[in-house]
């Protein structure tokens, strides 16, 4: 064969390559650009595509059945859960994203009969293994957060997946939205006291504040993980006591987060959940990098190499902060 034929073939493998890689990255919705049933995740659109994806990176494929157009609760369940920025990230980074619209035929209609589902319907959640085999039970019906934080949870325990520190910290976030309870406790310094009460795995967040004249910390914990009675004893041990809480109650919002101050960490925007646990990894000399996502990570990586302005994003509602973020430069 001469020269000229396998360099004319080489580039020909390079077009054709060009052209599949293009038509594949097609395939996947633009976040930026989509309908507001799809929330802010980037979705695969091609079914089979999505199980040859699962079989290169072991990741389950998280599947959401939608009508795109839809309904006020389809475009709520896209504005809300899916357009959460860690329930975005958790759905991207740990698993493969597959959209299949529930009012469309040709292909979309061809996976609805594979798996039973009924055309013009409320948004449904599977997550299926490279096969295309159920890893759980169907999310339906639930809409919130918490519901597909959970399915997500059940597969990684099922599929013994690690859970990462910034999926973890969403779970004690969305648990400090619905279920936690409040304890009060009085000790001689209230940053101190943050930080040590912070440490304890069942407390969600902390805050210092005072109460009839002494320094204390309101915490809010998860009845799941502790209990008055444990928290009690863990707080004996630091010389706090628990006291009860009332309307003298005022919060000292300039010391929060004292130790988290101290780092720039401060630059970053974190859940409170996020604030109390980075607070508490700070004082003992632990791991904080452990507890951001991929993109706080990122952009806490640039601003360490100076490659961006620091701007104080952790005292900022969490979604403007998020987009501040996104935005930066």
């Amino acid at each position: 064969m001469s020269a000229n034929i396998r360099t004319m073939k080489y580039f020909s493998l390079l077009f054709l390559l060009f052209l599949c890689t293009g038509v594949r990255a097609q395939k996947k919705t633009d976040a930026g650009d989509q309908p507001a049933e799809l929330g802010r995740v980037s979705w695969l659109r091609d079914y089979d595509a999505a199980l040859a994806e699962s079989r290169n990176t072991g990741k389950p494929v998280l599947i959401l059945f939608q009508e795109v157009p839809g309904c006020a609760t389809c475009r709520n369940y896209g504005r809300n859960t899916l357009s959460h920025p860690l329930i975005v990230e958790a759905i991207e980074n740990e698993f493969v994203p597959l959209a299949i619209f529930n009012n469309k035929q040709g292909d979309d209609a061809r996976v609805l009969a594979k798996y039973g589902e009924p055309s013009w319907n409320n948004p449904v959640v599977r997550i299926v293994d490279a096969d295309g085999k159920n890893l759980g039970n169907r999310l339906a019906g639930n809409y919130s957060a918490r519901g597909l934080y959970d399915a997500i949870g059940r597969v990684q325990l099922k599929t013994g997946r690690p859970v990462p520190g910034y999926l973890e910290a969403l779970g004690r976030e969305l648990t400090a939205d619905t279920d936690a309870e409040e304890a009060f406790y009085q000790m001689y310094c209230f940053w101190s006291g943050e930080h040590h009460l912070g440490n304890h795995d069942g407390v969600l967040t902390t805050e210092p504040g005072f109460l009839n004249g002494h320094e204390v910390v309101k915490i809010t914990y998860d009845p799941a993980r502790t209990n008055t009675g444990e928290l009690a004893d863990y707080a004996a041990g630091k010389d706090f006591k628990p006291v009860k809480g009332g309307a003298d109650y005022r919060p000292a919002k300039k010391d929060h987060y004292y130790q988290l101050k101290q780092t720039d960490f401060i630059y970053l925007p974190l859940t409170e959940v996020q604030k109390t646990k980075l607070n508490a990894a700070y004082g003992r000399g632990a791991d904080m990098e452990a507890y951001l996502s991929p993109k706080q990570l990122k952009y806490y990586r640039r601003i360490k190499a100076g490659k961006t302005k620091k701007i104080r994003l952790y005292d900022l509602d969490f979604e403007t902060a998020w987009n501040r973020m996104l935005t930066a430069k």
